[in-house]
């Protein structure tokens, strides 16, 4: 009996597993048209958009991962996409930004800017990310809105 309940509850983990990628993949796919005319809304061209980057070590280990960059000739742009954004999920990333030129050495030499963006952005999660220099992205109706205000000046790593 045991085995058989260790067994389902495998099987349930699994079948949450992928229903969490699959909402994932839904939130990138949403945010993806929206960054690119938002950030060339603030002036920002965006020439293309690289989904699910990961970079491993020398032993195959994963050590960053990013949802979307939009990038240009001198800027790229890491985008954290997430269904609930989190105070937690605004921390990690900004922990993704201050390595990732070492991870992915190939845009070493563009400015990083970074933006968090999620179907759902509660006020004082927007407010730490707006202050920490993050664009933040959120939906609005059927769209991506960009919540930061036009005097914003995000920060470049």
């Amino acid at each position: 009996m045991s085995k058989k309940t260790d067994h389902q509850i495998q099987e349930v983990n699994k079948a949450l597993g992928r229903q969490g990628n699959r909402l994932g993949e839904f939130v990138e796919e949403m945010v993806r048209p929206g960054v690119v005319r938002l950030l060339r809304e603030r002036q920002l061209p965006v020439h293309q958009v690289v989904p699910n980057m990961t970079a491993y070590d020398d032993s195959g280990q994963v050590i960053a991962e990013v949802d979307l960059l939009a990038v240009n000739r001198e800027v790229a742009v890491a985008v954290e996409c997430k269904s609930h954004l989190s105070v937690d999920d605004v921390k990690e990333h900004l922990e993704l930004l201050a390595i990732f030129k070492g991870c992915f050495p190939q845009y070493s030499g563009y400015q990083l800017l970074g933006a968090v963006a999620g179907m759902v952005v509660p006020d004082q999660v927007g407010r730490h990310a707006y202050r920490s220099g993050l664009f933040v992205l959120a939906q609005s109706g059927n769209t991506m809105e960009i919540r930061n205000d036009a005097g914003f000046e995000p920060k470049a790593w």
